[in-house]
């Protein structure tokens, strides 16, 4: 691992004395979709978690859940691309072993 940082930073700093050239690809981003309250809650829904294990799963407070879905906030930048991906994909969360649903048999 520090080998790797090491090279990381030695590619930093030739790029800076302008010894090193970027790749660069392009690519154009979706914008990032604004959930209301319902769209939060029906993924939670679709998933079929608590708040809490939602919470959980999105690496945030029940709170914070709790007042997406009741309106009183609206999930971040981040939180609303995690969001994004579920609503795609609702195997997700297994898929990438952050709800191991055997243990919940």
């Amino acid at each position: 691992m520090y080998k790797d940082i090491k090279n990381g930073l030695q590619e930093a700093i030739e790029y800076e004395k302008g010894n090193r050239k970027l790749r660069t690809i392009k690519a154009s981003l979706r914008p990032v979709k604004k959930y209301q309250a319902d769209e939060v809650k029906e993924i939670r829904l679709m998933l079929g978690m608590s708040q809490a294990l939602f919470a959980g799963f999105m690496g945030v407070s029940p709170k914070t859940v709790e007042a997406w879905e009741a309106g009183r906030n609206m999930p971040g930048g981040s939180a609303s691309r995690i969001l994004s991906f579920v609503q795609q994909d609702p195997k997700l969360p297994e898929r990438f072993g952050i709800i191991d649903v055997s243990s919940m048999l």
